[in-house]
C-alpha cells in the first residue's frame, strides 16, 4: 500500500511540474507575441522615393543640362576637325607628300586631344554627381532614421535595386509618406526666403 501511495505521489508530482512548465512556456510565448505586435515596422521603395524627390530630380536636371553644354562645345570642336580632314583629304595629293604626312601628324594629334577631352569630360560629370548623389543619399537615409525616431518605428526597410523585403502589407508601405515630407523639407528654404523677401516691400508700401 505505501509503494503504491508512493507512486501516486510521485505522478502527482511529475504532473504539476509538468503543467507549471507548460504554464511557463505559454506565458512566455505571450510575452513574445506582445512585444512582436508591439513592434512598428514599415519599408520606403528607395528606387521611387528617388524618382520622386525634387532635390533629386533637380540634380538629374542640373547634370542633363550641364551634359548638354559641355557636350556642344566639344561638338564644335570635332565639326572642325572632320571639316579639317575632309580639306585633307581633298588636298594631300595636290600639296604632295612632305604637306600630307605633316599635316596628317597634326590631324592625328588633334584627334588624339578630342578624345582625351571627351573622356576627361565624362570623367568631370560623372565624379561630380557621384559627389551630389552621395549627398543626397546621406541626407535621405538621415531623415528617414529621424523619421522612424520620432514616429516611433522599431524598423524601416528598404526596397528596390538591392531589396531587404520580399514581402510586405500594403499598409506598411510609407514611401508617399517620406516623399512628402522630403519634398516638403526641400522647399522650406525657398519659402523662407519668398517671405523675407516680400517684408520690404510690403513695408515700403506703407
Amino acid at each position: 500500500m505505501n509503494q503504491i501511495k508512493k507512486s501516486k505521489n510521485s505522478r502527482m508530482k511529475k504532473s504539476i511540474v509538468a503543467f507549471a512548465i507548460a504554464i511557463t512556456l505559454l506565458s512566455c510565448n505571450k510575452e513574445e507575441t506582445a512585444s512582436a505586435s508591439s513592434e512598428k515596422t514599415a519599408y520606403v521603395d528607395t528606387v521611387k522615393l528617388m524618382e520622386e524627390y525634387t532635390e533629386s530630380k533637380d540634380l538629374q536636371a542640373k547634370f542633363k543640362d550641364k551634359t548638354e553644354v559641355m557636350g556642344r562645345e566639344l561638338e564644335l570642336e570635332v565639326k572642325k576637325f572632320q571639316e579639317e580632314a575632309q580639306n585633307f583629304q581633298r588636298n594631300a595629293q595636290a600639296n604632295g607628300q612632305e604637306w600630307a604626312q605633316r599635316k596628317g601628324a597634326e590631324l592625328q594629334k588633334k584627334e588624339q586631344q578630342l578624345q582625351y577631352a571627351q573622356q576627361a569630360m565624362g570623367q568631370q560629370l560623372q565624379q561630380e554627381g557621384a559627389v551630389e548623389r552621395d549627398s543626397i543619399v546621406t541626407k535621405v537615409r538621415n531623415f528617414i532614421k529621424d523619421y522612424g525616431k520620432k514616429n516611433g518605428y522599431t524598423y524601416i526597410y528598404g526596397t528596390g535595386d538591392a531589396a531587404t523585403v520580399l514581402y510586405a502589407k500594403d499598409g506598411l508601405d510609407i514611401t508617399d509618406k517620406i516623399v512628402k515630407e522630403l519634398n516638403d523639407n526641400y522647399k522650406a528654404p525657398a519659402k523662407t526666403e519668398e517671405k523675407a523677401d516680400s517684408k520690404p516691400k510690403e513695408e515700403a508700401k506703407k
